[in-house]
């Protein structure tokens, strides 16, 4: 079976590149899904407690004939709960929920610059780490300003930063930023979130020319440039499809191709020097 590589956390541990989401997908169904995924290859599950799946996703977890040590769980923080002490409460409904004593890498899921408690939200992470209760910490959705603000303040730097990033969005200035702090960049909505992106030209001339799915073009476009990708379906076809984008390999001329695609009005999520929510 092909094994996803690993990225590389300056905190000494590591992720894997190719990691399966459960955005939007409900608890009873992400059971099924997880373990599907599992069977497929997948060693890095995304879920966020906001998504309400945490439980479906810790009885995949418990269910699959996989140790424990050879998954990848990642969880996040949502917004209400960036007070210290709902922080560290946060942690432990996760947990819980999950099943688990520890999670692989718990992520603010934004920074929501309007409430101004991120710092104190990132301060309360850092104690996390130290209790055991997250092997790796990191953030989402942070707009550059804050995000050189919580390392400058705490001197300690987020192992990883997931973004939304795609073909038509993608984030070359924050990448630089991630860059020079030694942060891996994680991609959220890595297709797109529709069918603009999946059905351009460029792209599906690729997947021609390969004889792959336009999607297998995209997920191996994140990969051969560093980021670290979490595409999801429930379409257990799809789930397959999108862990065999590992065995695709772009020229450096198709991965230029791609790279040609940004567009400045390519978001398609929600902007998080605005967010409130």
């Amino acid at each position: 079976m092909t094994i996803s590589p690993s990225v590389a956390f300056h905190d000494g541990h590591s992720i894997p590149q190719l990691g399966y989401g459960v955005w939007q997908v409900e608890n009873d169904v992400a059971a099924d899904v997880v373990e599907q995924a599992i069977r497929a290859g997948y060693r890095h599950i995304d879920t966020a407690r906001i998504y309400g799946n945490e439980e479906g996703v810790g009885r995949a977890v418990r269910a699959a004939d996989v140790p424990r040590e050879d998954l990848f769980i990642t969880t996040k923080l949502w917004n209400d709960d960036h007070d210290r002490d709902k922080a560290l409460a946060a942690i432990d409904g996760s947990l819980e929920r999950l099943r688990l004593e520890q999670v692989d890498l718990f992520l603010i899921h934004w920074a929501k610059p309007v409430q101004g408690k991120y710092l104190e939200a990132w301060k309360a992470m850092i104690e996390i780490q130290q209790a055991g209760k997250a092997r790796s910490i990191g953030v989402s959705n942070f707009p550059a300003e804050q995000l050189e603000e919580i390392i400058e303040a705490t001197g300690v730097v987020p192992a990883i930063h997931q973004i939304e990033l795609h073909p038509y969005f993608q984030q070359r200035e924050l990448r630089e930023l991630h860059a020079k702090h030694n942060i891996v960049t994680e991609a959220w909505s890595p297709l797109g979130s529709g069918g603009a992106v999946l059905n351009d030209p460029v792209i599906s001339q690729i997947a021609e020319e390969k004889g792959v799915t336009n999607a297998q073009v995209i997920i191996a476009w994140h990969l051969a440039i560093g980021n670290v990708v979490i595409p999801k379906s429930v379409t257990p076809e799809r789930i397959v499809s999108n862990f065999a984008s590992l065995d695709v390999s772009l020229t450096a001329e198709q991965v230029e191709q791609i790279n040609a695609l940004d567009r400045p009005d390519g978001r398609v999520g929600g902007d998080p020097v605005t967010c409130d929510f």
